[in-house]
């Protein structure tokens, strides 16, 4: 769903309501493109507090007001520095949004250091790879932004200090808040292409969904082409359109998600009717309907939360991620060579009986011959040996026995390395697992230092220094028996939780033979526990491995007692002989997080 002009109107009704007349209380810079603004204000409802979160992320550029309190860096950057200097007592005289395109313009007053006042803007970008967040004096020159343009970047359009601040270059679309029918008839529809379309390529902020969601609310199919429309079909999506925009004018907006199971599907800032009506508790597996929000700041929160943590800890762990997948393709080539290897060494015995039959049967062998039959006393079968003509028969049996030696020395070296390869190959992976999971830069902390202990990555490692620094906690989540359940978000939290907090009949779950998280269930010293316990936190071990995509998983699952972990394992690795199994589908929606 891409984030359009009407998203972005709507954004800005709320900002309007919610932090004209406000101050500015703190500013701080989470990211390298990231700014949150701490807003006190009084309204009519009382004194409030707003959270500000402005992104220009390349890949998920956002803006909206959250509830959460975002980490403040020890350090601040330069941008956040400045703005700090300029506006950090500023208050917001308005919020609006240009032309209907995706940007936000913040007019701020504050007073400068000569206690003059004076007005500042602050501009936010919202266009994909393009986003920016530029700081102006209040006539248009640039003071600074979080992304500097350069000529070499773009031709189009610099921004840079110093420069004078220009809109984006138009698309050659008209605003359609603007334009009237004869302009939706005459230009919009007369486009030689579908429906839908036409409408998203001729009018601002108008996106594909916005654009179906008009043709579907018209009755009118939006991939048919303009072409094939009758007068009276013209007129109904000019009715729709007419209806949509005059909501947008009067700010009558409906934010919704629209679901299909636990998936959400789009989101927008009216009423997607072309995928269902609104329902109860979404999501929920298998139901699909809409669900309907106060405000657009909770369905940007809702919808791109779980992306964008995913984005940012992707982002962050790019060089972690390129060193586990380079070892684990170089770990893999060398267990497969190794395996070819030693399926060569196979035929070793065949080489030590042709010795044994060459010495019992070689006195009836002449010079010259190049092979000998005689019955193999193994099995009274018949078999025929290829000779060395040059060669003795007894010299023949000695060439077998030393080729039957050296592969059976390679065998033996290469039943060790095989394991040795495998273990390293699958903890290669449960590493890169720990790399999917993560969700805070502690986590990538914490696996960065298993790989330094590893060997993976270069560095000093100080295991009591490291543990000081690093706070990174188990996922905890709460069965619906209301049993706490803990899940390894790595290595050193797998091995943690199984050897030091879990006890002797507390449960251990865990993926069959793939990498994945353990999952320990505090029994409390109560020897039954119910079968939905069981359940959820096989789904919580199921979802927290590599089978996570899977239909089910089957989950291996015993006491505390019953795991040992071998001498000079890697972290996290555990033998048992002792356990139970289950086949479960991996989903934990449901499952409440402590």
């Amino acid at each position: 769903m891409a984030f359009d002009g009407v998203t972005v109107s709507a954004i800005v009704s709320e900002l309007k309501k919610n932090l004209t007349g406000g101050r500015i209380y703190k500013i701080y810079q989470p990211e390298v493109d990231e700014l949150c603004l701490v807003v006190k204000n009084r309204t009519e409802q009382g004194n409030t507090t707003s959270r500000l979160v402005i992104s220009a992320d390349a890949s998920l550029p956002l803006i909206y007001v959250t509830g959460q309190i975002k980490e403040n860096p020890s350090t601040a950057p330069n941008f956040c520095m400045l703005l700090r200097k300029h506006i950090g007592n500023a208050r917001i005289l308005s919020v609006t949004q240009p032309n209907f395109e995706r940007i936000v313009e913040m007019q701020l007053e504050h007073l400068d250091e000569m206690g003059d006042l004076c007005q500042k803007k602050l501009i936010v970008e919202i266009m994909g790879k393009h986003s920016n967040i530029i700081f102006t004096d209040a006539d248009g020159t640039i003071i600074d932004s979080i992304k500097h343009i350069s000529h070499q970047v773009s031709s189009v359009r610099e921004v840079l200090p110093g420069r004078t601040y220009v809109y984006p270059p138009a698309q050659e679309k008209e605003n359609p808040l603007d334009i009237d029918i004869n302009y939706f008839m005459n230009h919009v529809l007369r486009k030689p292409v579908s429906v839908t379309k036409a409408i998203y390529t001729s009018l601002t902020g108008l996106s594909p969904v916005i654009a179906n969601e008009i043709c579907y609310r018209a009755g009118v199919d939006g991939g048919m082409s303009t072409a094939g429309l009758s007068m009276q079909e013209q007129e109904d999506l000019y009715a729709a359109f007419d209806a949509m925009r005059t909501s947008i004018k009067e700010e009558q907006f409906a934010p919704c998600i629209a679901y299909q199971g636990y998936a959400p599907k789009e989101f927008a800032a009216c009423t997607l009717t072309m995928y269902g009506e609104e329902a109860d508790n979404l999501p929920k597996k298998d139901v699909d309907g809409l669900k309907v929000f106060p405000s657009m700041s909770p369905v940007i929160e809702e919808y791109y939360q779980a992306k964008s943590v995913v984005t940012r800890i992707r982002q962050r762990s790019t060089d972690l991620r390129k060193i586990v997948n380079n070892a684990i393709e170089r770990t893999a080539k060398k267990y497969d060579l190794q395996r070819s290897q030693l399926k060569d060494t196979e035929k070793r015995d065949k080489y030590k009986v042709y010795g044994e039959l060459l010495t019992a049967y070689g006195y009836s062998c002449k010079p010259g011959d190049k092979e000998i039959t005689c019955e193999n006393y193994y099995d009274s079968s018949m078999l025929t040996i290829p000779l060395d003509p040059e060669q003795s028969a007894m010299e023949n049996a000695k060439r077998y026995f030393n080729k039957y030696n050296k592969l059976k020395r390679t065998y033996e070296a290469l039943m060790e390395l095989t394991v040795e390869s495998k273990e390293e190959l699958d903890y290669l992976l449960s590493v890169q697992n720990s790399l999917e999971i993560a969700k805070t830069e502690n986590d990538l902390q914490e696996i960065k230092q298993e790989l330094v202990e590893s060997g993976y990555v270069r560095g000093r490692f100080d295991r009591n220094k490291q543990k000081k620094q690093v706070k990174a906690k188990p996922l905890h989540y709460i069965s619906s028996d209301g049993y706490h359940m803990y899940v390894g978000k790595n290595n050193f939290q797998n091995e943690e939780l199984t050897f030091k907090f879990a006890e002797g009949n507390d449960l251990w779950f865990h993926a069959k033979q793939m990498p994945g998280s353990h999952v320990i269930v505090k029994t409390n010293g109560e020897t039954e526990i119910p079968d939905r316990t069981y359940e959820e936190a096989a789904r919580l071990a199921a979802y927290y491995s590599t089978g996570k995509e899977a239909p089910k998983v089957e989950i291996d699952y015993t006491t505390k007692k019953n795991l040992k972990k071998p001498p000079k394992a890697k972290p996290g690795f555990v033998i048992y002989h002792t356990n139970y199994s289950m086949s479960i589908e991996p989903d934990i929606h449901g499952i409440a997080e402590a």
